[in-house]
């Protein structure tokens, strides 16, 4: 008779994802030792290192495990017919999350690493782009999917990082709100769904739809994609 043993693997695995993120949070990123995450959750520092590889492997499960329950809470709420409302809905979610769990925010965005940046952050800047393309979609985005979704995340972070930074007593949330209206002035138009958005705006919304036509070979697809992306730019 086989043993199956996944479950004691992964019940040892959620123990110190949990005694890492606790520490994180109660003590910060200093607290997170091999040797105090092993006593937190009861077992070997060896046993680290075999599911996790190393320290690192560790945090970025740590950081991974934390993204997820912040898009549990992103994905409650439900789409509306605005996309750019959306995204005011989660830009706002964004900063809360990073204002309530300051420590695994900064995990997140700004622990400097090896090998470009965790994959938490990567896997966030999908969901974000994924949002961007429903604004273009629209017909309401002004600038191409790419430089509008790293400008979201680059401003929308760094306020957030900004703020972490800044002793509560002093906080100016309206920094963040001021922040959120100038990039979504500097991403989308005003056009509505019975107005035309322009060539920029209906070039952008082409350009979100283009993965679903089948009808162009490789190269004309990528020659329309780089006469959308000029046309979006130059609006």
């Amino acid at each position: 008779m086989k043993t199956d043993r996944s479950a004691p693997a992964e019940n040892n695995r959620e123990r110190i994802i949990a005694a890492a993120t606790r520490l994180l949070a109660e003590e910060g990123r200093e607290a997170v030792s091999t040797r105090a995450v092993s006593a937190a959750a009861g077992v070997q520092a060896p046993t680290i290192y075999r599911l996790f590889g190393d320290k690192q492997g560790l945090l970025d499960a740590v950081a991974a495990h934390g993204f997820a329950s912040h898009l549990a809470r992103k994905s409650a709420l439900d789409p509306t017919d605005d996309p750019v409302e959306d995204l005011r809905a989660g830009w706002d979610l964004n900063t809360e999350f990073g204002l309530a769990n300051p420590s695994l925010y900064t995990l997140m965005y700004a622990e400097p690493r090896p090998g470009g940046p965790p994959p938490a952050a990567v896997a966030a800047l999908k969901v974000l782009a994924a949002h961007v393309r429903r604004i273009a979609e629209a017909g309401r985005l002004r600038i191409d999917e790419t430089r509008a979704t790293h400008l979201i995340h680059a401003v929308g972070g760094g306020i957030t990082l900004a703020l972490i930074a800044t002793p509560e007593d002093r906080r100016d949330m309206s920094v963040s709100h001021l922040a959120r209206e100038a990039v979504i002035a500097a991403i989308t138009t005003d056009a509505t769904a019975t107005t035309a958005p322009g060539p920029a705006g209906a070039a952008a919304a082409l350009r979100a739809f283009l993965p679903q036509v089948d009808v162009l070979t490789d190269g004309e697809r990528g020659l329309l994609a780089e006469l959308l992306d000029r046309i979006s730019a130059a609006g």
